[in-house]
């Protein structure tokens, strides 16, 4: 049996609904004391669940859909037009089936690659001025007219989302709002992955993706109608998040796991894809520029309760996930794992 039937939930249904839904608009708005709620939110979230979804983000329904159909228009072309683009040390560019496992997962010890195909790309490396460390130039395929335009509309305005929440994430780590501000300098530490996922077989240890907490600061996701998507709660069952329309779902990642001294769950999720549909995700990865360092903050510090973890360079640890989980990283499966999870 599956690791994802072997601990369903009895009740998917009410299982899946300790995953909260926060309303975006009254902050948006600017109405009074919509800060300290959304704040007060999110905590209650990234201490219980560590996922939750968001409405009135502000990001067009149409815009979405026409980012898929883009997706899809990526992901139909013949292999070695995509492998053109093959994935670079900048981990920017196409990333075929079977070319990445979770070898920093401390959740699942995967034995197999992944099942599906990814298209990375970023901010262009120069878009803030001076080049960035850890930004490569991105990858565009020809033939598409209309594809990098598109994807880049998207990734633009779900850039602004993410800039525009992290006021919120600042007061639920018991910071002033404008804590991050510096960290996000240059346009910060971000990603974009266009995935693609065929049918899974349903032997064990396989999965579309292995299970996994995400090395990012916060994930925002779009999907379509195919399920797919496992996370775990904190008692040890594998939840189906249904898809609310009119939503995102946010998870954080390890960077904020970290901060808060562990209070904030990076929670480990996976994907399946049953059934003979194929499954379309569009993933996308905020974190700070990796010149800064993370350390827990001093809100979740006192005499009872000792830093658990040393301050360090984002990119140290950026670059020991790229080692460990990616086929084509200098020291890929010699890297130890000094800095992860357990």
């Amino acid at each position: 049996m599956h690791l994802f039937e072997r601990h369903a939930p009895a009740d998917m249904d009410a299982a899946a609904a300790q995953i909260p839904v926060i309303d975006l608009g009254p902050y948006f708005a600017g109405e009074p004391g919509a800060l300290e709620t959304l704040g007060a939110e999110i905590r209650h979230a990234c201490e219980t669940v560590g996922f939750f979804y968001i409405a009135n983000h502000g990001v067009p329904q149409d815009l979405i859909d026409r980012t898929f159909e883009q997706s899809k228009r990526f992901h139909a072309l013949p292999l070695d037009e995509k492998l053109k683009l093959r994935i670079n040390d900048y981990n920017i560019g196409y990333l075929p089936i079977n070319a990445s496992v979770q070898g920093h997962s401390t959740v699942h010890k995967a034995t197999k690659p992944n099942q599906n195909e990814s298209f990375f790309f970023t901010h262009e490396p120069d878009a803030f001025g001076d080049p960035v460390p850890l930004r490569g130039r991105n990858q565009w395929p020809n033939g598409l007219p209309g594809f990098r335009e598109g994807v880049k509309e998207y990734f633009a305005t779900v850039h602004d989302l993410a800039q525009r929440m992290l006021p919120g994430f600042a007061v639920a780590l018991g910071m002033p709002a404008d804590y991050f501000a510096p960290y996000f300098t240059e346009g910060g530490h971000v990603q974009m992955r266009m995935l693609h996922y065929p049918p899974t077989k349903l032997e064990d240890n396989d999965f579309g993706a292995g299970p996994h907490t995400d090395n990012a600061f916060l994930t925002i996701l779009a999907r379509m109608e195919v399920p797919g998507l496992r996370l775990r709660l904190p008692n040890g069952e594998w939840v189906v998040p249904p898809l609310i329309p009119g939503t995102f779902l946010v998870n954080i990642g390890n960077y904020v796991r970290r901060m808060s001294n562990d209070r904030f769950l990076s929670t480990p999720h996976g994907v399946i894809v049953e059934g003979e549909q194929d499954r379309y995700s569009i993933a996308y990865f905020h974190s700070p520029k990796v010149t800064n360092t993370i350390e827990v903050l001093p809100s979740f510090v006192d005499a009872d309760n000792p830093p658990k973890y040393e301050p360090i360079a984002l990119g140290d640890l950026v670059r020991e996930f790229w080692a460990a989980n990616y086929a084509h990283q200098k020291g890929h499966g010699e890297t130890e794992l000094k800095h992860q999870y357990k």
